[in-house]
């Protein structure tokens, strides 16, 4: 059963220029107690994605279900006072995502207090306690200050945050790409933990495409705001069929001094987000590209086993 649901999500801004089209005709379902990686590189939409999700943004058009409930339509406080608390996101950077005045218990008590699912000041410090112990915060740490910890107790402060609203739905951006790469694995874990113990539902997004082949049961690949590849995770490294998620792939290091991966260089200009025309977007750095890939936008199409593409020429590469 999918939790979310996304329907032909679109986010633009205006600029100088014209519209800048961050998110555009996303469509996709998050089945509960799985994990979607969204992966792409930067500037491609994927936290302006996550953050229309859970109405940091407000959607330019489309509608996002949540459980069968319409919430990218509904009004503000409404969906803050039967939403907010099931829909949280851990940030992605713990040095700026904390206020460096508030201690770490302050920090976890603030989203128990904002919702006022506790009243009563020991039901919230046991609240605040039990989170701590949830994810390795040891109790003497609660009248700490972020200043005085490292990078991924910070933000194990920002999952207990995430977690303290008994959340179902978690979007997850770039929880480790500022971590140390011993750290970067005991927050995954953790993650993976938390999902298994509590059937949470995440949208994990990244850039590290080792780090989402770990934690994700599907993968969605952005470009330019669009979903160019959507499958099965262990499908994608298989059988990876769009021009643009085989560069990322090549760009994998190969763990051997042995191994060898021919890397993709993409040449070319980038088509600009502002007003982009009908066509592919990918095209101007794509090696396969044809007059069709100019002249016509290419919609995601399946191609078996729930492989969806956006390639006009998508399995004769």
């Amino acid at each position: 059963m999918a939790l979310i649901e996304v329907r032909n999500l679109k986010k633009y801004f205006p600029v100088g220029a014209g519209m800048l089209h961050a998110v555009d005709d996303v469509t996709m379902d998050i089945e509960k107690g799985t994990t979607i990686g969204i992966v792409g590189e930067s500037g491609c939409g994927k936290s302006t994605l996550g953050k229309t999700l859970m109405r940091l943004h407000d959607a330019t058009s489309g509608e996002v279900r949540f459980n069968g409930v319409d919430i990218a339509g509904m009004k503000m406080k409404e969906f803050k006072k039967d939403y907010r608390s099931k829909i949280q996101m851990i940030f992605q950077d713990p040095y700026a995502s904390l206020d460096p005045r508030m201690s770490v218990g302050q920090l976890i008590e603030e989203p128990i207090k904002v919702s006022k699912q506790l009243k009563d000041k020991h039901q919230i410090s046991k609240r605040v306690e039990e989170m701590m112990e949830l994810v390795g915060l040891a109790k003497r740490l609660k009248n700490t200050y972020p200043h005085e910890l490292d990078g991924g107790r910070r933000q194990r402060i920002g999952i207990a945050r995430a977690l303290s609203l008994n959340p179902e739905f978690i979007i997850c951006d770039e929880p480790v790409s500022a971590l140390d790469v011993s750290i970067q694995a005991q927050v995954l874990n953790l993650l993976q933990d938390l999902q298994k113990e509590k059937n949470l539902t995440y949208m994990f997004i990244t850039h590290d495409m080792s780090v989402v082949k770990h934690i994700s049961n599907e993968i969605a690949v952005m470009y330019l705001g669009q979903v160019v590849e959507k499958c099965d995770a262990k499908e994608l490294f298989k059988k990876t069929l769009h021009p643009y998620s085989q560069a990322l792939l090549s760009a994998i290091p190969v763990p051997s001094i042995h191994g060898k991966r021919e890397k993709i260089i993409l040449k070319g200009e980038l088509t600009s987000p502002i007003n982009p025309k009908p066509c592919c977007r990918f095209a101007p750095r794509c090696p396969y590209a044809k007059d069709q890939c100019f002249a016509a936008e290419p919609k995601l199409r399946d191609m078996g086993n729930n492989h969806q593409v956006a390639c006009h020429f998508a399995g004769e590469l």
